[in-house]
C-alpha cells in the first residue's frame, strides 16, 4: 500500500468532500511531498482535514486549509457561496419617528442595516434621509461590534453652544463687528487651517495615541495644522439669540434671552482619514452582499477593532477641542465669559444597554444622545430655530433623538431649483446675515424644525431655543 498512487477516493474516504480542496491537495502532496509514502501523504491529509486552521500560513497547505475552512463557514451558515457573510432573512422591526417626512430610500437602507447578523435594535428619527450604509438619521445597536461607517466618515461632528449674559440689542448694535470677528476667528472649507503664528496648542494634540497606531501617527501634523477649524457643507458657526423657556435648566439660568454662539463641525481631516482607513479594512475583513457592504463591521475582541475603537474616540475629542478652540476665541474676541456651555457629539459609537440591559455598541450617525437627563442641541436651518434639549431616556428611540432638521432637497436638487437672489432675499426677509454658504445650504432645502420636533416629543423636552442672527459657512 506505500507504494501506491494516492489517489482522489483516499482522500475521500478520510472524509474530504468533492470539491477542488481535493485536487489542490493531491497536486500540493505531488509537488512538496513526491517521494514520501502514501500512508504519510495520507497521514498529512488526515492532520490538515481535522485542523485546517493550524495550516492557514502553510507553504504547501495554506491555500487548501483556508478553502477547507472557507467551506466549513458556508455550511454553517456563516458566508455565503460567494464567500459572503449572509444577512438575516428578514429585517429585525425598528422605531421610525415621523414616518411621513422620510424618504423611502432612507427607510430601505435601515430595513437592510437591521438585517445584519451583529444588529439587535434600531430606531430612525425625523430627519432622516439617505446616506452611505446607514442612512443619516439611523440609529443602530450592535452585538460587540463597530460599524465605521454606522459612525460615517466626520467622526465626532458635534454641536457646541455657550452662553452670554448680555443685551438684547447687543448683536444689533455690534452688528458690523461680530460679522468680522467670524471672518478673522473661524475657517472653513477642504484643508483650511490656520497661519502657524495664530494656531493655538491643545492637550489632545499630546495623545499616546498618535505614538501608538502606526496609521494615526502619521495624522498628527494634519491635525496640529486644523485645530480650531471648521469643515464644508453644513458646517457653521452663527451669533444668535437663545431663549430660556423654563426655570427647570442645568445651569441655573432665568428665565430670559440670552446672547450665544453655536457651531457645527466634527474632526477634519483626521476623522475622515481614520473613517476611510478603516472603513476599506471593515470591508476587506468583512464581506457582505453588495446592498450592504458599506455597513462592515470590526469585531471589538480583534486587535482591529480595538484600533478603530481607540482612534475613533480620539477623533471625538479632537472634534471637541476644535468646537472649545472656535468659542474661546469668540469669547476673547468679544471681551466676555459664557455663563453656560452645551454640547454633544452626533457622528460616533457608544457602548450601552438596551432596555433589558444587554450591552451593546450604539451607533448614531447623524442622531443625538437623548437619555434620561442628556443635554443637546437639535438645529433647525439658518433661518429656523434650533433647540435646547434634556433627554428623556426612550428606550424605543435606544436614548436618541433627531440631530437637526433634515434634509428635505438633495444638494443637486436645491443648486438647480434655488437662485443666489431668491436666498439673498429670504435671508433679509428672516432678518439674517449670511457670510459664506452656498445654494444647497438654503433654508428651503431643509424641513420644518417644528415638524420635527412634533416627532419627537416622546424623546426630549425643550429648555430653550436658539435664533441665528449672523452665520459664518464655508464658500459655495
Amino acid at each position: 500500500m506505500g507504494k501506491s498512487k494516492l489517489k482522489g477516493k483516499d482522500l475521500m474516504k478520510l472524509g474530504f468532500k468533492q470539491s477542488r480542496a481535493v485536487g489542490m491537495l493531491l497536486n500540493a502532496l505531488q509537488k512538496h511531498f513526491k517521494h514520501n509514502s502514501k500512508d504519510e501523504k495520507l497521514k498529512m491529509a488526515s492532520q490538515l482535514l481535522e485542523n485546517p486552521k493550524n495550516y492557514e500560513e502553510d507553504e504547501a497547505f495554506g491555500m487548501i486549509a483556508k478553502d477547507l475552512l472557507q467551506q466549513a463557514d458556508i455550511e454553517a451558515g456563516k458566508i455565503t457561496a460567494y464567500g459572503e457573510i449572509p444577512l438575516r432573512n428578514k429585517s429585525l422591526d425598528f422605531e421610525v419617528y415621523g414616518k411621513e417626512q422620510i424618504e423611502k430610500g432612507a427607510i430601505q437602507q435601515m430595513y437592510t442595516a437591521m438585517k445584519l447578523p451583529v444588529v439587535c435594535a434600531g430606531a430612525l428619527m425625523p430627519d432622516a434621509h439617505q446616506g452611505y450604509g446607514l442612512p443619516i438619521g439611523g440609529v443602530l445597536a450592535t452585538k460587540n461590534a463597530v460599524i465605521p461607517y454606522g459612525v460615517g466618515v466626520d467622526i465626532g461632528c458635534r454641536m457646541c453652544l455657550t452662553m452670554y449674559n448680555l443685551p438684547d440689542n447687543f448683536i444689533k448694535r455690534y452688528h458690523t463687528n461680530l460679522k468680522q470677528y467670524l471672518v478673522d476667528n473661524t475657517r472653513f472649507g477642504m484643508g483650511c487651517e490656520f497661519d502657524a503664528p495664530e494656531r493655538i496648542d491643545d492637550e489632545v494634540l499630546e495623545s499616546k495615541v498618535f505614538q501608538e497606531i502606526d496609521f494615526v501617527k502619521k495624522l498628527k501634523q494634519t491635525a496640529y495644522k486644523q485645530i480650531g477649524t471648521s469643515g464644508g457643507g453644513n458646517h457653521f458657526v452663527e451669533f444668535g439669540m437663545v431663549e430660556i423657556l423654563t426655570a427647570d435648566n442645568d445651569w441655573n439660568l432665568p428665565i430670559g434671552k440670552y446672547i450665544a454662539i453655536l457651531s457645527h463641525s466634527g474632526s477634519r481631516g483626521l476623522g475622515a482619514k481614520i473613517a476611510n482607513h478603516y472603513t476599506k479594512l471593515a470591508r476587506q475583513n468583512c464581506p457582505l452582499p453588495r446592498e450592504a457592504q458599506h455597513l462592515a463591521w470590526l469585531d471589538l475582541d480583534t486587535e482591529l477593532g480595538q484600533e478603530y475603537w481607540i482612534a475613533m474616540n480620539l477623533a471625538g475629542d479632537y472634534a471637541s477641542a476644535c468646537h472649545h478652540q472656535i468659542h474661546k476665541r469668540l469669547a476673547k474676541a468679544i471681551g466676555e465669559k459664557p455663563v453656560a456651555m452645551v454640547e454633544n457629539h452626533h457622528n460616533f459609537a457608544w457602548k450601552e444597554k438596551l432596555a433589558d440591559g444587554t450591552d451593546v455598541i450604539v451607533h448614531r450617525k447623524g442622531a443625538t444622545p437623548a437619555g434620561k437627563g442628556v443635554l443637546g442641541i437639535i438645529p433647525g436651518s439658518m433661518t429656523a430655530p434650533g433647540f435646547i434639549v434634556r433627554g428623556k431616556g426612550e428606550f424605543d428611540s435606544i436614548n436618541s433623538a433627531s440631530h437637526g432638521a433634515g434634509r428635505q432637497m438633495s444638494r443637486r436638487k436645491a443648486k438647480d431649483s434655488l437662485t443666489n437672489s431668491d436666498v439673498r432675499k429670504y435671508l433679509k426677509q428672516q432678518g439674517v446675515t449670511l457670510i459664506g454658504g452656498g445654494l444647497d445650504e438654503a433654508p428651503m432645502a431643509y424641513k420644518d424644525i417644528h415638524e420635527v420636533m412634533r416627532s419627537q416629543q416622546d424623546l426630549v423636552e425643550v429648555l430653550g431655543t436658539f435664533h441665528p442672527k449672523i452665520v459664518r459657512m464655508a464658500e459655495d
